[in-house]
């Protein structure tokens, strides 16, 4: 654990985060746009209520400000594993139901998906520089989709984007959070 305490272990999980925080604002942006763009094409009422996913963890967090640093990366390594495995399934869902006829629609879920899954890594070296490894993705994902109906499909698209916008901005917070510094800076570190 004294590795991830040295001045450039902290300057790396600083610029990590930094980047992260980045990577989260981005991915945000794009979910939003890809939610209107899916609300359109699917004919979707965009104030229409979703009830929660199954597989999908909430961004809701209980007593978030007691997380310590580890416990956030990995709440948020677990999410992102879920939303690459759901987006997948989106994709796959997608393209059975209109083919090539949505093409837009598809390029912009594979591009989300593709963010995702570097946020994922993104979040697998922050737990490395903590000294912890993540955690293996084996029995990691959702469950098998539940047989549903074209328009429940399209209901559980819409709430696995809106979450996924919802764990960006948590991301970003959790990021800000681990990379503000310690209480008590070492001499080396004050300014």
């Amino acid at each position: 654990m004294a590795a991830a305490d040295s001045p450039s272990a902290t300057l790396r999980r600083r610029d990590l985060c930094s980047r992260g925080i980045r990577l989260a604002g981005k991915m945000r942006s794009d979910v939003v746009d890809l939610l209107d763009t899916y609300v359109e094409r699917q004919g979707l009422d965009a104030s229409a209520s979703v009830a929660a996913v199954e597989g999908v963890p909430a961004a809701a967090a209980e007593r978030w400000d007691e997380q310590t640093g580890t416990q956030r990366l990995l709440e948020n390594l677990a999410a992102y594993r879920a939303f690459r495995a759901l987006l997948a399934q989106m994709l796959e869902e997608q393209r059975e139901q209109l083919g090539e006829a949505d093409a837009a629609l598809g390029r912009a879920l594979a591009a989300v998906l593709l963010q995702v899954s570097a946020f994922a890594y993104h979040l697998e070296e922050l737990l490395q520089l903590e000294s912890r490894g993540p955690p293996s993705e084996e029995g990691a994902g959702p469950p098998p989709p539940p047989h549903l109906s074209l328009f429940e499909r399209k209901l559980r698209g819409l709430g696995v984007l809106r979450e996924l916008a919802q764990w960006a901005v948590r991301s970003a917070r959790d990021l800000r959070q681990l990379a503000k510094p310690s209480l008590a800076p070492s001499p080396a570190e004050s300014p």
